[in-house]
């Protein structure tokens, strides 16, 4: 368990001890962490303001990473959370729940609407909605969160 969680803001490369989490997150069948490798710096970033990249260190260790990113193709302005992350390690520590809040704050400074798509773990769906998302039904989209 996490005595303090701290959350960065990521900022040019990746955190210290991304390898190790890449590296684990893989052994458990994730994908996400290779791709956010794959975009991160890369001429594309969507990790750019108004988005970001956040990262969680407990007691000084990487916990998980998370961002949030412009989204296109939708009627109003929005921004997706993606990329969320914990080291299984730190789960039930309240490190998701800090991550998520700074992907939601950032996420509303920039736009009414937060999206998301929780379908690659079942744990997704009961964490977002706890965090105030509502199920959709919209192509590439499984929750919305409105301002």
């Amino acid at each position: 368990m996490a005595d303090v969680v701290t959350i960065l803001r990521v900022v040019e490369t990746l955190p210290h001890g991304f390898d190790v989490m890449s590296a684990e997150a893989s052994a458990e069948g994730v994908r996400n962490m290779a791709m956010l490798r794959a975009e991160f710096g890369s001429a594309d970033d969507p990790f750019t303001d108004p988005g970001a990249l956040f990262a969680a260190f407990a007691d000084g260790e990487l916990a998980g990473v998370g961002g949030v990113t412009v989204q296109t193709g939708l009627a109003e302005p929005a921004m997706r959370m993606r990329r969320l992350y914990v080291r299984p390690a730190f789960r039930r520590a309240g490190v998701a729940r800090a991550l998520a809040g700074a992907m939601t704050q950032q996420g509303f400074q920039a736009g009414p609407l937060l999206v998301l798509n929780a379908a690659a773990s079942d744990a997704a769906s009961p964490f977002w909605e706890a965090m105030g998302f509502e199920r959709v039904d919209w192509p590439g989209t499984t929750h919305a969160f409105r301002l």
